[in-house]
């Protein structure tokens, strides 16, 4: 079996293209860019994605050398492309770290930190207590199945070619940083609707009866009442990922339309 130089180079065309845009996303998205993932490992990640996705898409790979002026913007195209939607998603996880780090300012325990094993940054435990159960019910709920397979549908709504995302993309990406924010307050308001009260509570009992020192009684309470909250609320919060995860994906989907 005689196999020339131009169908080898066009083979490793098929699947070099597409590889630039899942390696991307693999470095962006949470969970595959877990810092206790090696680097080799997320790319040998890459590679498995792309050896799987490649032959069951209609790629059309560009006639194009890989190292000419036109082929290294075609890869800053794909590059671009995979790290958006890795950060879109990145927004979606981030949103509960958002919601630890009030409900942990409310209860008193934001000088209670540890290290995001995920991101390399101080959190508080609230956070990383948030972060672990999503990430488990994201998993388990096959999300990051979904996420390759809106990556697999991109190259059909957004084929390999010179040109990429617009600029109102990037517009639209970054406008989703607020509702990361937004997110966040709605998934914490119970908490913070809660711990208000009790607060509010204490600073009236402090003022009909200055002997009763609030900050001895005070703090335990709230912490307390803020954990109690936490279990109450923590069925709700499987229900916050399956629809935020929803939204993000969807808008994931939009984001590689050919419309724009």
């Amino acid at each position: 079996m005689d196999v020339s130089s131009a169908e080898i180079t066009g083979i490793l065309g098929a699947y070099l293209w597409p590889f630039f845009r899942i390696a991307a996303m693999v470095m962006v998205a949470p969970i595959f860019s877990s810092n206790f993932i090696s680097q080799r490992s997320r790319i040998l990640m890459a590679v498995a994605i792309s050896i799987v996705i490649v032959p069951n898409i209609p790629v059309q790979v560009p006639q194009v050398d890989a190292l000419s002026a036109e082929g290294l913007l075609i890869i800053a195209h794909q590059i671009l492309i995979g790290a958006c939607m890795g950060f879109m998603l990145q927004l979606l996880f981030n949103a509960f770290i958002v919601a630890g780090q009030i409900i942990a300012m409310q209860m008193g325990l934001g000088f209670a930190s540890m290290v995001d094993p995920q991101n390399g940054v101080m959190v508080p435990v609230i956070s990383q207590f948030y972060l672990v159960f999503i990430t488990l019910i994201f998993v388990s709920i096959n999300g990051h199945l979904i996420l390759i397979q809106v990556m697999s549908e991109s190259f059909v709504t957004l084929p390999i070619a010179a040109t990429g995302l617009s600029p109102v993309d990037f517009r639209d990406i970054v406008a989703q940083a607020s509702w990361m924010y937004a997110a966040g307050v709605i998934i914490a308001l119970p908490a913070i609707g809660s711990l208000m009260m009790v607060n509010l509570a204490f600073g009236i009992l402090s003022r009909a009866a200055p002997q009763i020192s609030p900050f001895s009684i005070g703090f335990p309470m709230t912490i307390i009442l803020g954990f109690v909250v936490m279990l109450i609320t923590l069925p709700n919060v499987a229900g916050h990922l399956v629809n935020m995860s929803d939204y993000m994906l969807q808008m994931a989907r939009l984001l590689v339309q050919k419309d724009g």
